[in-house]
């Protein structure tokens, strides 16, 4: 198995040369008081030395020692607590942090390599800081001035984890039907009842205490998800001085027993009249969570990306080093019994499938991080309600799109082992195991494809998909005398024509049939997550092609050659999405519940 190794590589490329960040942070003031090329590049060396040398050694131990509960309390991995002190030591919690409560300040576009980063060297340790650094974005914006100054500081240090506390046993995606409680005391605070389930990193012994956010519902709350309200409930109360208090009314009930990621603690938490407090207005709560998520379904379609390139690098080693039978033009290395495996074909399908999804898969998300980056920090109005359209169209797309190319990316590394890949040792089926998460959590991926197909896309009769389809169609337009990118202009924009094509049917179709969203929702995402992974690996060859003649490297010329397997192999699987979606709901609903 290779060592996980930060691709720093492609990440400065990303940032500097396809996107130019360092004069997207130089155009938001109060970006640019905290970031400079100099800093972010130090950062970026620091965050790969840090993934590289502390949690990807303990990824494989984590797994098999998993979390221990006894009697409500947890014990992490062996190791876990150490690597968590060194994220503490630095400020790593805080990196996108607001710097009036200690935070640094960061842009998501720099913050989101250092997440793939962490990610992609041990999923279930980096799980932690990116629980606490949601809740704290939740706190920040919803919070009152006192709470904030309360609890953010020790928050972004990592003293003090959070936690998010949504889902009970009855009620996953529809937290309309909760019934945790939250009854008002006279000193403004409420007592929170009931349970929860699924809550990453709920109970553990890294953090001295753990701030859990809970949707809860007040006694006189509107049914549905408008009666939420979002309540903050600290495992040990804090003084007025700072200092911690008495021991809450809550505990962990027990841990889940996990298909992967089973170095973090997925508890059931129980809530018995625990203390909390109001944050945000009343049943507002969801609102404020959603707050959020945008920024947590990034995070978790970046998660998708890191364990893809886990999987990459290890089959790319494999694949030099392992051989099997020779190559089909004749022996490559007569000296030797046989050739690699990455003269075949077939790998080599495989290993371009996998590249073409990671690398595009992190431009991607650098371009929603852009985004988001602009809606929270543009002066100008227009500006940042533009990134704000983008930003809600986009989020499901990278959610879903991602961590659903990122298992097809573990289970095609795992494949290129062959037997080897089914064994532990290797690290390919813990990736496998570990992925497979990221498609359920922060709202499965199903729910994904119906927020944009339904929401964003039919409910706003297209006004959100035409913010993106103008941007693609801008990049054409300015490139179109462009040499180097002349072989991608063309079917990029028959893909898009194709996007548009099948975007204007299901508006139209929608109208008059209940189940056309449902029904061309998941092929539609896929379809666009497609399309738009094209519009980055175009945006690839605009900034590599320049660079390729006097390339000694072959980081260039590999751009290059990859674009052209993307938009040979894996572009084109947009035609026959379009044409499942054309053919409408009617045989999807056509069996009775007998006939299944």
């Amino acid at each position: 198995m290779a060592d996980y190794q930060a691709p720093l590589r492609d990440m400065r490329f990303v940032l500097n040369e396809v996107f130019d960040a360092p004069a997207l942070w130089a155009s938001l003031p109060k970006v640019a008081e905290h970031v400079d090329p100099e800093t972010a590049d130090a950062i970026l060396e620091e965050a790969g030395k840090i993934s590289s040398g502390v949690l990807a050694p303990l990824n494989r131990e984590g797994d098999e020692q998993g979390c221990k509960w006894n009697d409500g309390e947890v014990t992490s991995p062996e190791g876990f607590k150490e690597a968590y002190q060194t994220i503490v030591e630095g400020g790593w919690n805080g990196l996108g942090g607001n710097p009036d409560f200690g935070g640094m300040g960061m842009p998501k576009t720099l913050v989101a390599q250092f997440e793939e980063m962490m990610q992609g060297a041990n999923m279930a340790f980096g799980l932690a800081p990116m629980l606490t650094a949601g809740a704290c974005l939740a706190l920040d914006a919803h919070g009152s001035d006192e709470l904030k100054e309360k609890y953010l500081p020790n928050m972004y240090s990592g003293v003090w984890s959070g936690a998010m506390d949504l889902t009970e046993p009855h009620a996953g995606t529809d937290l309309g039907i909760i019934r945790t409680k939250a009854e008002p005391n006279d000193d403004g605070s409420f007592n929170v009842t009931g349970t929860k389930i699924f809550i990453t990193w709920g109970e553990h012994d890294m953090a001295e205490n753990i701030i859990h956010l809970v949707l809860a519902k007040l006694p006189d709350a509107p049914k549905g998800p408008k009666g939420i309200s979002m309540f903050l409930v600290p495992k040990f109360l804090v003084n007025d001085d700072g200092s911690l208090g008495e021991r809450n009314s809550f505990s962990c009930g027990s841990l889940e027993k996990k298909m992967g990621i089973k170095g973090s603690a997925t508890c059931v938490m129980n809530f018995d009249g625990a203390k909390g407090w109001l944050v945000g207005e009343e049943n507002k709560g969801l609102a404020a969570m959603f707050t959020m998520m945008n920024y947590e379904r990034l995070g978790v379609g970046i998660q998708g990306i890191g364990a893809a390139e886990a999987s990459l690098q290890s089959a790319r080693e494999y694949a030099l080093d392992r051989i099997q039978s020779r190559a089909p033009t004749g022996a490559q290395q007569p000296e030797k019994a046989a050739d690699p495996i990455l003269v075949h074909p077939d790998v080599r399908r495989m290993l371009l499938t996998m590249k073409g999804y990671v690398e595009g898969g992190r431009t991607f998300s650098t371009y929603v991080a852009q985004w988001l980056d602009i809606a929270k920090f543009a002066e100008d109005d227009e500006r940042r309600k533009h990134a704000e359209g983008m930003v809600a169209l986009l989020t499901p797309v990278a959610k879903a799109f991602l961590t659903d190319r990122g298992l097809d990316t573990c289970i095609m590394g795992q494949q290129v082992f062959g037997g080897h890949g089914f064994i532990r040792e290797w690290g390919q089926e813990q990736l496998v195991r570990d992925c497979r998460i990221t498609q359920i959590y922060e709202g499965t991926n199903g729910i994904q494809a119906l927020d944009l197909m339904g929401r964003k896309v039919v409910g706003t009769q297209g006004k959100l998909y035409e913010l993106f389809a103008q941007d693609v169609a801008n990049f054409l337009e300015e490139n179109s005398g462009n040499d180097h990118l002349r072989p991608f202009l063309e079917p990029l924009a028959a893909a898009v024509e194709r996007l548009d094509d099948v975007t204007e049917h299901v508006i139209k179709q929608a109208g008059d049939n209940p189940n056309a969203i449902g029904a061309a929702s998941v092929d539609y995402l896929d379809l666009f997550g497609l399309t738009a992974l094209g519009y980055m690996w175009a945006k690839i060859v605009k900034a590599a092609a320049p660079q390729a003649d006097s390339d000694t490297s072959g980081f260039y010329s590999g751009k290059l050659k990859t674009a052209r397997f993307y938009f040979d192999r894996l572009l084109p699987k947009t035609v026959s999405l379009a044409e499942g979606i054309h053919s409408g709901s009617d045989s999807m609903m056509a069996l009775t519940a007998e006939e299944f």
